[in-house]
């Protein structure tokens, strides 16, 4: 008897257990699927103004960059003319 009860046992902990993972992948696709209703509208407001200094970083990031490569650009010329000469 104790043989058959050890059955039962394991079969209802794989049942909880398969109950579980369904329980979390549809509590998942449920947060996936609606990640604006659980957001506080304070916390959006920062996170908008994070957003906008990094898009301002980013700009400002972008503008060093084409600067940079203008400037490698006429160093190139200048040395270009310079050994050809």
């Amino acid at each position: 008897m104790s043989v058959h009860y050890g059955k039962a046992s394991t079969s209802s902990m794989s049942n909880a257990m398969l109950f579980l993972m369904l329980c979390e992948i549809g509590l998942r696709r449920k947060l996936q699927t609606f990640p604006g209703k659980m957001v506080n509208n304070l916390h959006s407001d920062e996170e908008k103004g994070i957003q906008d200094k990094e898009s301002k970083e980013e700009s400002i990031l972008a503008m060093l960059g084409i600067i940079g490569t203008i400037l490698n650009l006429v160093v190139i010329i200048f040395v270009y003319i310079y050994t050809t000469l």
